[in-house]
């Protein structure tokens, strides 16, 4: 076990959510939508990413959504709950284990309908 103390910082994580689930967030106070159709209590724990996974999840969950989705930037040292990372297939994700709370979202990115957010279209 670690000693008691400050934990060093950890980079920011990334989830994507629908903006109607984002809404129901900042009113209740807590968001918990693991994914797409799965709730923190079905799956156990809430998906993110790091910022160079964003595209691939978008692109395998998320391009036929049909609504609108915010891509929400995540303090993991302002949340109340646990942030574990584990191994996914060859790769390893952070997942929240338990609610992610509103403050703890610094940004919030609208994302267009190819899941980019606050990127140029035209970067060359």
């Amino acid at each position: 076990m670690p000693p008691d103390g400050p934990r060093p910082m950890m980079q920011p994580i990334f989830h994507i959510a629908t903006v109607a689930d984002w809404e129901a967030a900042q009113r209740s106070g807590a968001y918990t939508t693991s994914t797409r159709g799965r709730t923190l209590a079905e799956e156990g724990f809430i998906h993110a990413s790091r910022t160079e996974q964003v595209a691939p999840v978008f692109e395998r969950y998320y391009r036929d959504a049909g609504e609108p989705l915010v891509l929400l930037v995540v303090d993991p040292d302002r949340l109340s709950a646990e942030v574990r990372v584990e191994p996914v297939g060859a790769d390893t994700y952070p997942h929240v284990y338990g609610p992610i709370d509103p403050a703890a979202v610094v940004e919030v990115h609208p994302l267009d309908a190819d899941g980019r957010w606050g990127q140029s279209r035209d970067q060359r």
